[in-house]
């Protein structure tokens, strides 16, 4: 059993060579990666638009004094509510198929294509996560605000959001680990990232355990050091909530 072992350890090592440095292959897994980290940091942008503007809406419209209902700002939470339901009702796989293949069949850039469907899916998340934030700061130091003079969104920009970016952080983290994971399915349209080349050099050298294994490395080591990242932030932001 032993020899058997060792046997299949000798293996390895020109398998991931056939995989990694043989005809420079590990270039295509660095094109791959590059294409994936400007997918997750393009699409979070997006997301975060668009779920800051979702969530400040539906904030508004929740917060809304008894007996006076604006009725411009009913409709769009509607919209907002069907828009976050729908996105968040349906499986991201799906959504990328619709895009690539109903909405934008005749283009052949899948990399902007997973960008916007990464990005409008994520801004459904981000919605729920800044529109929990919102609502859980005290609606007294809204009112403070407006008792100072500020305007609605002078009051969100500078007492609300400050105040709920603190609360929301972890939920925020969490999202951006999980967009650049996702980045992945972009695959299933044709978009050349981290996991299509992988797929590739797979196929081409009739062996697809060293690129897999190779780039569940990559995506873990990656994830790792998000996540560090987060800590620290965290740690910082409640180092200064003391002072």
């Amino acid at each position: 059993m032993i020899e058997g072992i060792a046997l299949w350890l000798a293996k390895l090592g020109p398998r991931f060579h056939r995989a990694f440095i043989e005809g420079n292959r590990w270039r295509l897994y660095l094109k791959g990666l590059g294409a994936t980290v400007e997918m997750t940091a393009l699409a979070l942008c997006m997301g975060i638009a668009l779920g800051v503007v979702v969530a400040v809406i539906r904030t508004a419209h929740d917060q809304q004094r008894p007996g006076r209902h604006n009725l411009l700002l009913g409709l769009l939470n509607v919209v907002c509510k069907i828009y976050t339901t729908i996105l968040r009702g349906t499986p991201m796989m799906v959504q990328l198929l619709i895009w690539a293949f109903v909405i934008f069949k005749t283009s052949r850039n899948m990399i902007a294509v997973g960008i916007i469907g990464l990005g409008i899916n994520s801004g459904a998340y981000v919605a729920e996560i800044v529109r929990g934030g919102l609502m859980s700061v005290d609606v007294g130091q809204s009112e403070a605000g407006r008792s100072l003079g500020l305007n609605y969104f002078d009051t969100m920009r500078f007492i609300v959001i400050p105040q709920a970016f603190k609360n929301i952080l972890p939920s925020l983290g969490n999202e951006f680990i999980t967009l650049f994971k996702d980045t992945s399915l972009v695959q299933a349209i044709g978009g050349a990232e981290l996991a299509y080349y992988a797929s590739t050099i797979g196929g081409n050298t009739f062996d697809c355990m060293p690129p897999y294994i190779g780039i569940a490395v990559m995506y873990l080591a990656i994830v790792i050091g998000l996540t560090w990242l987060q800590g620290k932030l965290e740690r910082r932001l409640r180092q200064s909530d003391r002072r």
